[in-house]
Order: structure tokens, then sequence, then C-alpha cells
């Protein structure tokens, strides 16, 4: 997979708090960013699949109640 740049203007006490929590994770600021967004995208693809198996399961949207 290849990689590519994006640049981004961002409030600066913003910068610090992102900075602070990659140093207490031991990583730079662009892998915790990464890694923020590629949980975020995970978190929410995940979502969508359960919602999706739940209407699978359970098309008229009881849910067993």
């Amino acid at each position: 997979m290849g990689s590519t740049v994006l640049s981004l203007r961002i409030d600066g006490e913003l910068l610090d708090r992102v900075r602070r929590h990659a140093a207490r994770s031991g990583m730079s600021v662009q892998d915790y960013v990464v890694r923020t967004l590629i949980r975020d995208d995970f978190d929410e693809r995940l979502e969508t699949a359960v919602d999706r198996t739940n209407r699978f399961y359970d098309p008229h949207g009881s849910h067993g109640t």
C-alpha cells in the first residue's frame, strides 16, 4: 500500500494535547494521529457491520422484545 501526504491546519492548543497524548503512548504525533484515524475507521466499520447483521437476523426490528 502506498502512502500520500495530508496537510492540515490545527489549533495550537489541540496540537499540544495531541503531542502529549502521543508522548504518553511513546509515539510520534504522525503515528498517533494515523493510529487514531485507523481506530475510528475500524469502529465505524464494525458498527455498520453489527447493524447490518442485526437487520439480517431481525428485519422487523423487534430485537427480541
